[in-house]
């Protein structure tokens, strides 16, 4: 049986084409997936990101857990956050992740929808040895988004938290709209924007000022197919297509948030600081499509009649008005500038291994 978030009725009377995603019934779009995805680009949008899991961690191992958990390092100041992976003993990844520091010993952790019931269970798992509580608050967790360049200027219209205090992957504890909620200025669009995390029976009366007060910037609600479209045109990785227990962060060229360089003992470090120096067989890559059309997820690249890589994601890009793609390629093969055929029903689509992120233009650079 799928899930209704807080905000289910309020997407129903706005038309949204509801569907199931990650056990939750949810809005896939309301217009159209270019109109949503250009709104966000150019002004300003609103999403109901409730389905998210969320972990409370908290005691005097917090730190230290998190550190053994995760690929990144936990040790950041009060009121930040971190992006990272949480990999298993082979260097697959369990899911990526944001995680914000509340306080010295209390972390929350942010999961994808779809590895609740997964990543909970790996972190109790590994809880020997640890002076931790653990906390389940994903179904008394509500999230509203608000993205784009508009967006500080419409959410502090309902906040008397100073926003422009608030540094990019930082959170403060505040209200919005006169609901107590976790501010933190994060997001997976590109653009500027703001995460509310709240209690469920505040969503709708978060959602309905946040809406009332981004009229002059011309707000609409945002689907899921547009938050898709979105994070594909910067190049973030979507776990169970272009990242999942088969691949690695050294793979999908997330090395960035594996901390070999320091002495913290990591699931999968092993594994991980081998394959850095060894170099992997395969790479994730960004490719722009330069014929017609667009491969999708599990499209066949080739050079000549030799298979090379599969595409993880594939779509137009609504802000460039051509077809991109993240996939992975055998090593050889994934420097910028390499050309290859993408095998779509039959036929094949030209496409250029090009640098990420593919649209450049974001208010959050």
């Amino acid at each position: 049986m799928n899930k209704k978030t807080a905000l289910y009725d309020r997407h129903v009377s706005l038309g949204a084409r509801m569907e199931p995603f990650a056990g939750y019934i949810m809005p896939i779009k309301y217009t159209s997936v270019q109109d949503e995805h250009n709104t966000v680009r150019k002004g300003v949008g609103i999403f109901d990101l409730s389905h998210m899991g969320e972990f409370r961690v908290r005691g005097g191992d917090a730190c230290r857990f998190l550190d053994y958990l995760l690929t990144n390092d936990a040790d950041v100041e009060a009121g930040q956050a971190y992006y990272s992976t949480m990999c298993y003993p082979d260097g697959g990844i369990v899911d990526d992740l944001i995680v914000y520091r509340i306080s010295r010993d209390e972390y929350l952790m942010v999961v994808n929808a779809s590895n609740i019931e997964k990543d909970w269970a790996w972190v109790n798992n590994h809880t020997a040895g640890y002076s931790v509580d653990l906390t389940n608050e994903s179904d008394d967790t509500a999230l509203v988004a608000v993205q784009g360049p508009d967006s500080e200027k419409v959410v502090q219209m309902l906040t008397d938290t100073d926003l422009s205090a608030i540094e990019y992957y930082h959170h403060v504890s505040g209200e919005a709209a006169g609901r107590k909620a976790l501010i933190a200025r994060t997001g997976y669009t590109g653009e500027d924007g703001f995460e509310l995390y709240l209690k469920p029976g505040d969503a709708e009366a978060v959602w309905d000022a946040v809406m009332e007060a981004g009229k002059e910037s011309g707000i609409k609600p945002i689907g899921l197919g547009a938050r898709d479209t979105l994070r594909l045109e910067v190049g973030y990785p979507l776990y169970g297509n272009d990242i999942d227990h088969t691949t690695t962060p050294i793979e999908a060229k997330l090395g960035w948030v594996v901390k070999l360089k320091t002495d913290k003992d990591f699931i999968g470090r092993e594994v991980m600081a081998r394959q850095k120096d060894e170099k992997p067989s395969r790479y994730i890559i960004g490719l722009e499509v330069t014929g017609k059309g667009f491969p999708r997820h599990g499209a066949e690249l080739f050079e000549g009649n030799r298979k090379v890589g599969i595409v993880t994601s594939g779509s137009i890009a609504p802000a460039l008005g051509h077809g991109v793609c993240l996939a992975f390629v055998e090593k050889g093969y994934h420097k910028v500038g390499t050309e290859l055929e993408a095998e779509v029903r039959g036929r094949r689509i030209p496409v250029k291994a090009v640098k990420l992120p593919f649209y450049k233009d974001g208010s959050r650079k």
